[in-house]
């Protein structure tokens, strides 16, 4: 099993780059990726998210990356509008306070918008940089995110264990649940006609009693459903949605079980059932 919730971290450096990416992973119904990365690799997004949509099928997932380039080409510009306007207006100021100097060349520069960046950066050269280094967080988060779900595999195999074990009990109670049904009708009729009871009418009636509150077709459906929640835990990796369908069908047997359980030991056994099953489903909320 796979759970959704883990943690990936990657980072590389070296004369022309500093990087780092971060993976975390939470419960989700569905997939809900975040990427956050520097604005200027905005267009880098969708790869990013596309290749994480690839191997994940839910859960929300958010991914920092930190991204440096140590020594990108610079471009330097000059607002000559902006540098003449700030000199003219610090010459008047200068004049108003009977000051004869000349404002300074470094006081002029330091304003803002006189002196205009562009950094020349290349978002496919830095995607080139970016995609080995997630490929290595993703693989430290895929990791992570099996570790944990394999102790929530064992916990939910022996959580269906004890439902089995449940199911045998109540199995080995079907016969004495038909012979109560049988002996109830039974003694009804005696008790209504005495002896002169029409026994073809007694046969009657306790099979269509019978046929109310019999659990054979329950348990067998019940003992299919077990059978392919284990058998799809072991198969799939990322079997949340099936066996959280699978959890619904158990269910629903069980509760109709419990509705025909005339016999406290059965009664017992549903309890039991209902509570281990909740322990399943709770735990199925974390597997992808």
């Amino acid at each position: 099993m796979k759970s959704m919730t883990g943690y990936g971290w990657a980072e590389e450096q070296d004369q022309d780059i500093s990087l780092s990416v971060e993976i975390k992973g939470y419960n989700n119904r569905f997939l809900d990726i975040t990427v956050n990365l520097p604005s200027y690799l905005g267009a880098l997004e969708m790869p990013i998210r596309n290749y994480l949509a690839g191997r994940c099928r839910r859960g929300t997932i958010e991914i920092f990356l930190r991204y440096g380039e140590l020594n990108a080409p610079i471009r330097v510009s000059l607002n000559r509008h902006a540098i003449r306007s700030y000199w003219e207006a610090a010459c008047e100021a200068l004049g108003v306070l009977g000051i004869t100097e000349q404002p300074s060349l470094a006081f002029v520069l330091g304003m803002e918008g006189v002196l205009e960046t562009d950094r020349r950066r290349n978002p496919q050269r830095a995607l080139d940089r970016i995609m080995p280094l997630l490929e290595k967080a993703a693989a430290d988060f895929e990791e992570s995110r099996l570790r944990e779900g394999s102790h929530t595999h064992a916990d939910i195999l022996s959580h269906l264990g004890a439902l089995e074990r449940s199911r045998s009990v109540v199995l080995s109670h079907r016969a004495g649940l038909e012979a109560i049904v049988k002996e109830n009708i039974q003694s009804r009729f005696m008790e209504l006609l005495g002896e002169g009871a029409d026994q073809n009418r007694v046969y009657a009636e306790t099979a269509a009693q019978l046929v109310k509150y019999t659990i054979s077709e329950e348990l067998s459906r019940l003992e299919a459903h077990l059978r392919e929640f284990r058998a799809e835990a072991d198969r799939d990796p990322c079997s949340g949605k099936k066996l959280d369908f699978l959890c619904q069908e158990i269910n629903r047997e069980v509760n109709t079980i419990g509705s025909k359980a005339l016999i406290m030991e059965v009664s017992r056994e549903v309890v039991n059932m209902k509570e281990t099953l909740e322990n399943i489903r709770e735990q199925l909320r974390n597997i992808e």
